[in-house]
């Protein structure tokens, strides 16, 4: 079962965590180049407030965006500011989002995300959770995927591992750390390829964010994931 109250308390903890780290840096390493394609440190900032802001939104029953085009022009209208602004804009932006959180709500509920997916509100914490700290890794500051708390990693594996579960593309897959196992691809209980990794490799490759060259596979070739 969802503990979105527990899940709340996660999201403060990864928040100052990034905020702590983050204020380190100055305005010319936020305009540096992130582990992101494309994107600066100031992009991963500025998105993280605008996440913020979207979640907010479907909290209280609007649109998580006005469009995807607005989303992306805010998110480079903002991504030029000092640093002092990003770190702003992202504390003031979470506690809006912890404010809203607060308000009695049905946590049961389905809310609708981007591009027409749902879930119920009782998730949206921990999606949060996971926009916090992997984004606090793509900044690339010194926070791996090796320093995640042990039940984020194993939270997100799963969820992620949930999330190609039947895709076409992806063929029928074991993934185990050696201790937990889950399953993924196309007719997923018919595993015949297995991966195997640490917890920390398992994600990276999962989540798009290692090619996963220091993974073991048996029974085929490492499956290409379609893009998040």
């Amino acid at each position: 079962m969802i503990d979105h109250a527990h899940d709340l308390a996660r999201v403060r903890e990864a928040t100052e965590r990034l905020l702590t780290a983050a204020a380190k840096l100055d305005n010319a390493s936020v305009a540096e180049p992130s582990r992101l394609p494309g994107w600066t440190r100031g992009h991963v900032l500025a998105h993280l407030a605008r996440n913020a802001d979207a979640l907010v939104n479907v909290l209280e029953g609007r649109p998580m965006y006005e469009s995807a085009e607005a989303r992306d022009a805010d998110i480079e209208r903002d991504a030029l500011r000092p640093l002092d602004a990003q770190l702003a804009d992202v504390r003031e932006s979470a506690a809006d989002l912890q404010r809203a959180s607060d308000v009695p709500a049905d946590w049961t509920r389905t809310v609708e995300l981007r591009n027409g997916v749902t879930d119920t509100a009782a998730r949206l914490p921990f999606r949060r959770w996971v926009e916090v700290d992997l984004h606090h890794v793509d900044l690339g500051i010194g926070y791996e995927l090796e320093d995640l708390p042990a039940e984020f990693t194993e939270r997100e594996t799963g969820f992620l591992a949930d999330r190609f579960a039947g895709h076409p593309d992806v063929p029928a897959t074991r993934i185990t750390d050696g201790t937990r196992t889950w399953r993924t691809g196309r007719d997923a209980a018919a595993a015949a390829i297995t991966v195997t990794g640490a917890p920390a490799d398992l994600l990276g490759w999962l989540a798009g964010r290692r090619a996963g060259t220091a993974l073991e596979v048996t029974g085929g070739a490492l499956p290409t994931l379609p893009p998040l």
